[in-house]
């Protein structure tokens, strides 16, 4: 697999650090998406990106803010990264839909509408009962299409899911899920979801995270890569892309803030685990960003062409970029 090759990862969220981002670059990656939000409110997401514009000062040389599609290709031709802002949970908006503009304005390009709970705009996958999308949440799809914000359904429940699809009038985003044919994790995807993705232009992104892979740690590159075989079958090549979730360097506490949050005094310590485990080791494939190209080389192995390995590592995701980012006139 050439270098030159565009690579992309739909999520990250790492300890950052200077060895952490020579690792980015060591690994080829254009354009990584980063979550910059669990549960913080407006305030403190702002907090989050002050501290994000530091680092792009400090370390310059290796990434930068990345806001539109063309900032991929300048990364790329400058052979750094551009970093883009999401939120794993709709927090940051509070209960002002007017936020939504705002988040855009300060370079946020993903919010998911649920973080594993039921939120204001949607059901999050851990609840048991799945009423859908909510009131608020068609009124804040349809202004996040207008703004150019992408909807991320990754931690939701199939019928929110499902129902944000439907109401959506941009294609949404799964930025970082599997399939549950593979292997059926709560926040892994039906069929049904997949084909109503492939059907509506919207993306799939492969993650490595050991829980959601089938044998955990111990899942092989074969048995991952012939997953994305098997699902582009159901959604179509041009629809899927990675977002390996990828956690590097992260304390333990770091996980029960992902699971609890501020929402509850007991401590939910999240699928897979047996009491507090903490993060699970990576597949020895994919240890780190410095891997990225295993996987192409493992796509090719079971069988996908050059041009469709360049589609799956970066240049679907660039496309859902291209048409995902800007506002509609």
């Amino acid at each position: 697999m050439a270098h030159s090759s565009l690579f992309i990862d739909a999520l990250q969220y790492n300890n950052w650090s200077e060895e952490v981002f020579k690792q980015i670059n060591e690994g080829g990656l254009s354009a990584v998406h980063v979550t910059i939000c669990y549960h913080e409110d407006f305030q403190e997401m702002v907090q989050n990106v002050v501290d994000w514009n530091r680092r792009f000062e400090s370390y310059s040389s290796m990434i930068f803010h990345g806001r539109t599609a063309s900032d991929v290709r300048k990364a790329q031709k400058e052979g750094r990264t551009a970093i883009f802002f999401g939120f794993q949970n709709c927090s940051p908006i509070e209960d002002n839909i007017g936020l939504v503009e705002i988040c855009h304005q300060l370079g946020i390009r993903f919010m998911q509408l649920t973080y594993n709970n039921q939120s204001l705009l949607a059901t999050g996958c851990y609840e048991e009962n799945d009423p859908g999308i909510t009131r608020m949440g068609k009124q804040v799809i349809k202004e996040m299409n207008r703004v150019g914000l992408v909807v991320d359904m990754s931690h939701s429940s199939e019928r929110s899911t499902l129902e944000a699809i439907e109401i959506s009038e941009r294609p949404i985003a799964i930025t970082h899920a599997n399939p549950t044919f593979w292997h059926p994790a709560l926040r892994n995807k039906s069929n049904k979801v997949l084909e109503a993705l492939g059907e509506s232009g919207s993306m799939l992104g492969f993650s490595v995270y050991p829980h959601h892979l089938k044998d955990g740690t111990n899942c092989t590159l074969e048995s991952f890569c012939t997953m994305i075989a098997d699902t582009a079958e159901i959604m179509g090549v041009n629809n899927i892309g990675i977002g390996t979730d990828l956690c590097q360097n992260q304390p333990d506490s770091v996980v029960e803030w992902m699971r609890n949050g501020t929402w509850t005094n007991e401590r939910d310590y999240g699928e897979g685990s047996a009491g507090f485990a903490g993060f699970p080791d990576q597949p020895e494939w994919f240890q780190g960003n410095r891997d990225f190209v295993n996987i192409a080389t493992g796509l090719m192995s079971v069988g996908f062409s050059n041009d469709d390995v360049d589609l799956v590592m970066g240049n679907n995701w660039l496309s859902f970029f291209e048409s995902s980012f800007e506002s509609l006139k």
